[in-house]
């Protein structure tokens, strides 16, 4: 069974633990201060009664009670969830660069595990949904701190898969994400712009609020290579081609700057965050240094 201190650092928790996770739509749960809730005061569980004393608000008064015993009981709820999110993890095959001690994949999962220990710590429900060609794992948001073993047990076992249409995955998890709330996607956003860009306005609609994590590479960014280079398809095995990249680099880069500025563009057009994350980044810092930032906005 994993171990939290297999993916958290005392430091990596010292850096996070401060910060809140702060739904900036409406989300559904209970509202107790820091998130917004379009069910004030309401909550679905039901934990018990006890008698009316002066003070009660009348209208927690059950009269079916009432009307059984002649005496007044308040019903008592659960307080459900701030925020019900979950974290959609990009097992494709190029999230598998890097190699294995340091890949982007390994990077995610550690991300992934500082936000769900962070909002598991203020009181917020968290599930995962792992993918490539499609969806693989499933775990329903829960609220329980005991919960974060089930994560990080997943998270431990996540494998890199096969090629992925990022887009068509999303479009199939919208009737599984019936409950609206904050959608967190892990990926390097790999495949088409547009098909992609029309599942998350395809999430959007259904009400969820959406943070990506784009992971990065910083050979992908700077694409440092010099002399003849063989590059292997990830996600396709059988691709691999010897080239001399000097002759790539300038044509890449301008692919490169197209690919971003699309994405950028179509985020902003949807009100979704798109945060760029490198691997050569502390994630506890980097993560640390966005919710800074989302706190301070209005």
């Amino acid at each position: 069974m994993a171990q939290l201190a297999e993916f958290l650092t005392p430091g990596d928790l010292r850096k996070i633990t401060s910060l809140q996770v702060l739904a900036r739509t409406v989300v559904e749960g209970f509202c107790t201060g820091l998130h917004r809730s379009p069910h004030k005061g309401f909550s679905v569980e039901f934990k018990q009664h006890r008698p009316y004393v002066h003070g009660d608000e009348i209208r927690r008064l059950d009269w079916r009670v009432f009307g059984k015993t002649d005496r007044f009981y308040i019903r008592e709820y659960e307080e459900e969830t701030n925020l019900r999110a979950t974290l959609l993890l990009d097992a494709s095959g190029s999230m598998g660069y890097g190699g294995p001690d340091h890949s982007k994949l390994q990077y995610a999962t550690r991300l992934a595990a500082c936000l769900s220990y962070l909002m598991l710590q203020q009181q917020d429900s968290v599930g995962l949904v792992t993918f490539d060609t499609k969806v693989r794992s499933y775990i329903p948001p829960r609220a329980q701190t005991r919960h974060l073993h089930a994560l990080v047990n997943e998270l431990e076992g996540v494998k890199t898969g096969g090629e992925t249409e990022i887009g068509k995955v999303f479009h199939d998890l919208v009737p599984r994400l019936y409950r609206r709330g904050l959608l967190v996607v892990l990926s390097d956003c790999f495949g088409d712009v547009q098909n992609l860009l029309a599942a998350l306005a395809h999430l959007r609609h259904a009400r969820h609020e959406i943070v990506i994590f784009q992971i990065w590479d910083r050979d992908e960014l700077d694409f440092p290579f010099r002399s003849w280079t063989r590059f292997d398809c990830l996600e396709m095995g059988d691709k691999r081609h010897l080239v001399d990249p000097n002759h790539l680099r300038e044509s890449y880069l301008a692919n490169l700057e197209i690919f971003r500025a699309d994405l950028k563009q179509g985020c902003h057009r949807n009100r979704i965050d798109l945060v760029p994350m490198v691997t050569d980044q502390p994630y506890a810092e980097a993560l640390a240094h966005y919710l800074t930032l989302r706190m301070r906005r209005p």
